[in-house]
C-alpha cells in the first residue's frame, strides 16, 4: 500500500487486496505463532520494579523473595506523585502488612504440607514401605525446619527488626531520595 492509497478508488483498493490474499482463498495462521500465552497459574506477582511475571510456590521461597525486593525506586516515584510523609508512613505500613500476609500464605503452606506428610508416612507404615516412611520423615523434618525459619522471620517483623526491615529501609530511602530530587529542582538549583 502506498502513500496515497487513499486518493485510489475503493474497488481499485478491494482488487489489489485481493492479490496479498493469496488469488481469494485466506490462509488463517494460528495464534500461537504470533502471540505467547502464559499457562495459568495460581499466584503471580512482579520482581521488585521489573514487569516480569514468576511462578510462585507458597514456600520459603516466596518468602525471601518479597523480603529480597528492592523498592528504591518505587519510593523515589511515590515521592514525586505524593511528597507527603503521611503518604510515606501509609505506603510503609502497606508494606508490613503484605509482608504479613506473604508470612501467613507460607505458614498455611507448611502446616497443609506437614499434614499431608503425617497422613503418608502413617498410610506407608501401615503398608510396610519402610524406604518410603524414612524418605518421608526426612521431608516432614525439612518441613518443619522451613516453618520454624518463617516464624522466626514472623517475629522479627512483628518487632520491626531482622531481615524484614530491608525492604522497608529500601522504600524510605527511595521515598527520601525523592523528596531531595524536588527540592533540588524547586529550590537549590534556581538562581537568584
Amino acid at each position: 500500500m502506498g502513500l496515497f492509497d487513499f486518493l485510489k478508488s475503493k474497488s481499485q483498493t478491494q482488487s489489489e487486496n485481493e492479490n496479498y490474499t493469496n488469488g481469494g482463498n485466506t490462509t488463517v495462521i494460528p495464534e500461537n505463532i504470533f502471540l505467547e500465552r502464559n499457562q495459568p497459574t495460581d499466584h503471580a506477582a512482579t520482581n521488585g520494579n521489573t514487569e516480569e511475571t514468576l511462578i510462585i510456590t507458597n514456600n520459603l521461597d516466596q518468602l525471601y523473595r518479597f523480603l529480597d525486593r528492592n523498592l528504591e525506586s518505587k519510593g523515589y516515584d511515590d515521592a514525586l506523585i505524593n511528597p507527603d510523609s503521611y503518604h510515606l508512613q501509609q505506603n510503609i505500613d502497606a508494606l508490613s502488612k503484605e509482608l504479613m500476609r506473604t508470612i501467613q500464605r507460607v505458614k498455611v503452606f507448611y502446616e497443609d504440607f506437614i499434614r499431608e506428610i503425617n497422613f503418608h508416612i502413617e498410610s506407608r507404615s501401615r503398608s510396610g514401605m519402610v524406604d518410603t516412611v524414612e524418605e518421608l520423615k526426612m521431608k516432614k523434618e525439612t518441613a518443619e525446619s522451613h516453618i520454624d525459619k518463617v516464624h522466626l522471620l514472623e517475629a522479627a517483623a512483628l518487632n520491626n527488626e531482622g531481615d524484614s526491615q530491608g525492604i522497608i529501609i529500601s522504600y524510605t530511602r527511595g521515598f527520601r531520595n525523592g523528596l531531595a530530587a524536588i527540592s533540588h529542582h524547586a529550590i537549590i538549583s534556581k538562581k537568584f
